[in-house]
């Protein structure tokens, strides 16, 4: 069976192909923070297992975290390797699951530069030997800067990446709630909603560099899960946004603009698609999926509570072994095919199934 894309890593022009495919069919693609290697082949996993793009992507506490606590982060050291690390991995088990798969980093916010600029190091070696960067895209999250600056910096750093045709994220406009560390819990409420000209400030800048770049552009969205009537989402700025652009850059095609969509867990099925329909091509989704894994490996440990007191001795016999109970490949299982499920769900919402 022939595929839209090939598997493995999506590098190079390749990304934006696949975003412009998505905006054109109307789907978005889910874009996974993981923190190790069981988040990491549960992504593949499911990816391959419904034939649809995904995203693998580090945040920098995740990346830190997928090198291990012990690991020293001073001059972002251990968010570097874990990043490289994570990066070595699905290069060599993308084809293996048959998955499509673009490698991204999370926000990267101005103390954290030099996180990026270890990877660019990376990525220019890694180019070196294979013809092919290490990761797809980096985005850098300079929103809580004044516009000017945040774009001047992106612009430089889209230059040095550009030379090997990789792809930019940036964002404008702040997304709420806590994530990472990086807590917006009580930003003032207008900057959470991003305005067309800002937009079209960014589009102008980026566009003279290369047209592979994404914009996270804010319209109510916050990290985190809260109860109904908390975060009051405005996909219309999004719709508004395309407009102004179209207009103002006399582009013919509609929605010029590949958007993303920052804070996806808990949003509705309904905001989703009507966030999609308005151009969105990625949307994060995170905290849910944290959820889900706990979920599964919850619901395990309840059900066999009694076989994982002791190593020996169970209801079923006072001397039988409890190895086969304990085991944490057996449990972590369990939490990949809870996330599983979880993950599949969101597939479904952002119209991305069998899309490949």
């Amino acid at each position: 069976m022939s595929r839209k894309f090939p598997t493995g890593v999506a590098t190079g022009n390749l990304v934006e192909e696949i975003f412009e495919y998505a905006k054109e069919n109307v789907f978005a693609i889910p874009a996974v923070n993981v923190i190790g290697s069981n988040t990491i082949n549960s992504v593949m996993e499911t990816a391959a297992e419904i034939n649809s793009p995904v995203i693998i992507q580090l945040s920098n506490g995740g990346a830190v975290f997928n090198a291990g606590k012990w690991v020293s982060n001073y001059e972002q050291e251990a968010a570097i390797k874990g990043s490289i690390a994570c990066a070595m991995h699905v290069h060599e088990l993308a084809s293996t699951y048959k998955a499509t798969v673009i490698l991204h980093t999370d926000h990267c916010s101005k103390p954290f530069l030099p996180w990026i600029d270890g990877l660019i190091k990376a990525n220019k070696e890694y180019y070196r030997r294979f013809g092919k960067t290490l990761f797809s895209s980096h985005m850098l999250d300079l929103s809580q800067e004044p516009l000017k600056e945040n774009i001047s910096i992106c612009e430089k750093y889209f230059e040095k990446i550009n030379k090997y045709k990789m792809t930019i994220e940036v964002e404008l406009g702040v997304t709420g709630g806590e994530e990472d560390g990086i807590d917006n819990s009580d930003i003032e409420n207008h900057k959470l909603y991003t305005q067309p000209e800002e937009v079209g400030y960014a589009y102008d800048k980026l566009s003279k560099i290369s047209k592979n770049f994404i914009i996270a552009a804010s319209f109510g969205n916050v990290h985190g899960v809260y109860k109904p009537g908390n975060v009051i989402l405005r996909p219309d700025i999004l719709r508004k946004t395309q407009d102004y652009v179209q207009k103002k850059f006399h582009i013919k095609k509609n929605k010029p603009v590949s958007l993303v969509f920052h804070g996806g867990s808990g949003s509705s099925k309904s905001e989703i698609q009507e966030s999609i329909s308005y151009g969105v091509v990625k949307m994060n989704v995170d905290t849910d999926l944290q959820y889900a894994f706990t979920c599964g490996v919850r619901n395990y440990m309840k059900t066999y509570k009694e076989y994982i007191k002791k190593q020996i001795g169970n209801p079923k016999g006072k001397n039988l072994p409890n190895k086969k109970y304990y085991d944490p490949r057996i449990w972590l299982r369990e939490g990949e095919k809870s996330f599983k499920i979880r993950l599949i769900k969101y597939f479904e919402y952002m119209n991305n199934i069998n899309t490949l």
